[in-house]
């Protein structure tokens, strides 16, 4: 599991250093990829199989499903740590995330989310000012599923 919130800075590279903690879950090899509100997602290879496994089970014969599947494989990469427990950011993804040089890396339970250290601030703030009223919903809905 990924819990807490950490900033690091890209070398001149294109290289984080991931947190201590976060390194020991990913393993030897993990996904980066397209996240959603222009972040990256990265997952172990283990959660990455059972997001698979979730995306295969999506109707195929629906449009969204098929762009949405094209898009996250698409831009996936295998990526694992160096020596330094560094891993590079490949170009695609810091354009796609405007990482360009101070990172936010968040852990979200079974990923890891990296995001440029403005837009996060941006993102963070408007989410914990509305952080009763989303609970509000998804309590709600997930109450009226029963």
């Amino acid at each position: 599991m990924f819990l807490g919130q950490y900033e690091h800075s890209l070398d001149k590279k294109g290289r984080i250093i991931m947190p201590a903690k976060f390194r020991e879950n990913l393993g030897d090899s993990f996904i980066m990829t397209f996240g959603l509100e222009k972040c990256l997602f990265v997952y172990p290879a283990e959660e990455w199989e059972k997001l698979s496994q979730n995306l295969q089970n999506l109707p195929f014969g629906k449009k969204d499903t098929r762009a949405f599947k094209r898009t996250l494989a698409s831009q996936a990469s295998v990526n694992s740590f160096d020596q330094q427990g560094r891993v590079i950011i490949a170009k695609y993804l810091r354009d796609y995330a405007g990482i360009e040089k101070n990172v936010v890396i968040i852990g979200v339970f079974e990923r890891i989310e990296i995001w440029d250290s403005e837009r996060w601030a941006g993102y963070a703030l408007e989410t914990e000012q509305s952080y009763e009223e989303i609970a509000e919903r998804i309590y709600e809905k997930e109450r009226q599923d029963k």
